[in-house]
């Protein structure tokens, strides 16, 4: 999740034009909080990884694009939400990683990023997330073998996708509270005058207490983006069972790296927990 600690007085008066603009809240919100790369920089034959390109329609018939790169047979499948920025070939160390553990992973670029088609929204993703899953239900994949993995803004997705779509666990990593926290937190000023303008909500901490099902929550100890106390918010407003992993030294998109083994130990126990 990006967002803008401090704006120059000419950024100020371009949000202020935009404002007034039509469209503005689309405006708004493609300035603050979403941040697509149209081009894919590589695939996973980067690493080697086997991988599936697939195309498929979200919910609502927009075109989307993403990769199924497939596990060990018994192992579960992650369902991947990545972060508002870049897109899913920003991804690739991280999905190495992951095929390191032999999980059968799934990830694609909401409409606007990558090769997808459309434009980011919040009830777009929430509709990409749930072409993605009926796409995967098509190809075998029961929920009760998936993980919904979401990172930053996709963590956001993955907890709507859970509350309509209970997986066998989610995983929440850096994950904030609510797109109006946010605003505060960083921009108090700027989010009191414009924040109306936004349409996104992300209200990750209305949500999470209606969720039922085994969650792990990462979250680096040095993260300038979401601060750690909006993770700690939603695991405490969390059901149980609940898990909790601080990363120390770990910033809001390093936490994989900084993480080292003890990270992936944590994953692994997770997993062995939900999915025999």
């Amino acid at each position: 999740m990006v967002f803008r600690r401090k704006l120059p007085l000419f950024l100020f008066l371009v949000i202020v034009f935009l404002a007034l603009a039509p469209g503005s809240e689309s405006a708004m919100e493609h300035h603050f909080i979403f941040f697509p790369d149209r081009p894919l920089v590589a695939t996973p034959a980067l690493y080697d990884l086997p991988f599936e390109d697939v195309h498929f329609p979200a919910a609502d018939g927009t075109a989307l694009h993403g990769w199924f790169l497939p596990g060990e047979a018994e192992q579960p499948l992650i369902l991947f939400f990545h972060g508002n920025a870049g897109n899913i070939s920003h991804r690739l160390d991280n999905l190495r990683l992951l095929h390191r553990l032999g999980l059968n992973v799934f990830i694609f670029d909401y409409r606007g990023y990558g090769s997808s088609a459309g434009k980011a929204g919040e009830e777009g993703t929430y509709s990409d997330a749930r072409g993605a899953l009926i796409w995967l239900q098509a190809r075998g994949w029961p929920p009760q073998r998936m993980v919904y993995f979401g990172r930053s803004l996709g963590a956001a997705v993955a907890v709507q996708l859970a509350l309509e779509t209970p997986p066998a666990g989610l995983i929440l990593e850096t994950p904030f509270t609510s797109i109006a926290a946010m605003g505060r937190h960083h921009n108090p000023i700027l989010y009191f005058a414009l924040g109306w303008l936004l349409d996104a909500r992300y209200d990750n901490l209305a949500k999470i207490g209606r969720i039922r099902v085994p969650l792990l929550i990462f979250q680096g100890d040095r993260d300038t983006i979401v601060p750690k106390s909006m993770a700690r918010q939603l695991f405490d407003a969390a059901n149980e069972p609940k898990g909790w992993h601080i990363i120390p030294g770990a910033d809001h998109n390093d936490t994989y790296d900084v993480g080292g083994e003890e990270y992936w130990k944590a994953w692994s126990s997770f997993l062995r927990k939900i999915i025999p």
